[in-house]
C-alpha cells in the first residue's frame, strides 16, 4: 500500500523557519513528481509547490516564491519543503502528494494520485 507520512510542523512565530519531510513508502518514487498543498480552516485546498522527478524542475504558488523551497531526495523516497520567512497567512494544514502523469508537475489537486495524513502548521506570535 502506498503511504506519503508528513512531518515538521508545529508552531512558529512569524518570520521563522519550518522544514517540513514528506516520506513515501509503496511506489516507484522517482517516476512521481511530488507536490505540496494546504489548507486552511474553512478554505479549500491550494497549491503550494511542486518538483519533478528528478528534482529539476519546481513549481511555486506566488505568494511564497523566495520564502519556500521544495527538494527531494529519491534515494531516501523523502521530498522535503523549507518555509523561511513565515507569516500568520501560512497557517494551513499542509499535505504533500504523488503525481503519476508525464510531465511537469500540475497545480490542481485532482491531478494528483495519493497524498498524505497532513502536518499542522500555525504561524503566530
Amino acid at each position: 500500500q502506498v503511504q506519503l507520512v508528513e512531518s515538521g510542523g508545529g508552531l512558529v512565530q512569524p518570520g521563522g523557519s519550518l522544514r517540513l519531510s514528506c516520506a513515501a513508502s509503496g511506489l516507484t518514487f522517482s517516476i512521481y513528481a511530488m507536490g505540496w498543498f494546504r489548507q486552511a480552516p474553512g478554505k479549500e485546498r491550494e497549491f503550494v509547490a511542486a518538483i519533478s522527478r528528478l528534482g529539476g524542475t519546481t513549481t511555486y504558488k506566488n505568494s511564497v516564491k523566495g520564502r519556500f523551497i521544495t527538494s527531494r531526495d529519491n534515494a531516501k523516497n523523502t521530498v522535503y519543503l523549507q518555509m523561511n520567512s513565515l507569516k500568520p497567512e501560512d497557517t494551513a494544514v499542509y499535505y504533500c502528494a504523488a503525481d503519476r502523469n508525464v510531465g511537469p508537475p500540475t497545480i490542481a489537486p485532482n491531478t494528483y494520485d495519493y497524498w498524505g495524513q497532513g502536518t499542522q502548521v500555525t504561524v503566530s506570535s
